[in-house]
């Protein structure tokens, strides 16, 4: 990845800015594509996404933990502050462990898949995010504090490599990727005539995003009925072998 001084901004932009269209948009593409394997878990666990609003299609009457590295937007009871890659809990102690957007900010994302797969229960559900592709490598990504950017077959190696069979592995966010190349693009532009820009998340107008989330929506109706082939995330659920 190409060198910088950016320094890396810690916590999730989503507790300074939850209502930004992505993060309204990702929590419908997650539920459209992860509700399904969701089922009726007696215990989940939440990695890294403290910011609640992104799993709130996850809460039911099971017990929950949200585990984070900050403690900002843990709910006392049921947040506890640690690391993925050296989960605090007993083997097999979740039927379902989450992780949106989390094992691309830890140095060793292999341990980091295998300690959720360690907690999880023989048919026990993993469902992961991460960003996708490594040329849109950029300062977003250094100021996100992220190490890496993913391939489905990547991604997917990965989870396998843990013991765990995939059961479905998409792309997202594909209608709006247009606009995502084009950005990155300016952002390279900026960097190389020595601007950065002064906030990790791109600033847009009302209009803007409701263009955005309408894309959004196109996305939300294909992913009920099929996989997409491209797009800047990638979505992973995998199963643990039962005993």
């Amino acid at each position: 990845m190409p060198p910088t001084q950016l320094p890396a901004q810690p916590g999730s932009s989503s507790l300074s800015q939850p209502d930004y269209w992505w993060f309204r948009a990702r929590t419908d593409l997650l539920h459209v594509v992860f509700g399904p394997y969701l089922g009726t878990p007696r215990r989940t666990l939440d990695v890294g996404s403290a910011d609640a609003p992104s799993v709130g299609w996850m809460r039911g009457d099971h017990p929950s933990v949200t585990l984070d590295l900050f403690p900002d937007g843990l709910v006392p009871g049921e947040g506890v502050c640690g690391s993925a890659e050296a989960l605090p809990f007993a083997d097999g102690a979740f039927d379902v462990a989450a992780a949106f957007d989390v094992v691309e900010h830890c140095e060793d994302d292999a341990l980091a898949v295998s300690e959720l797969a360690r907690v999880l229960a023989p048919g026990g559900r993993m469902l992961l995010s991460v960003p996708a592709y490594q040329w849109a490598w950029s300062d977003h990504d250094v100021r996100a504090g992220h190490h890496r950017r993913y391939t489905r077959p990547r991604l997917e190696r990965l989870v396998e490599g843990a013991g765990l069979t995939v059961a479905r592995s998409t792309y997202a966010f594909g209608a709006v990727f247009p606009l995502f190349v084009a950005e990155r693009a300016r952002r390279r532009l900026q960097a190389r005539g020595g601007q950065q820009p002064q906030s990790r998340l791109p600033q847009v107008s009302p209009r803007a995003d409701r263009v955005l989330m309408g894309l959004s929506r196109l996305d939300h109706r294909l992913l009920r009925k099929r996989d997409l082939p491209f797009g800047s995330s990638i979505f992973v659920a995998a199963v643990k072998p039962g005993p």
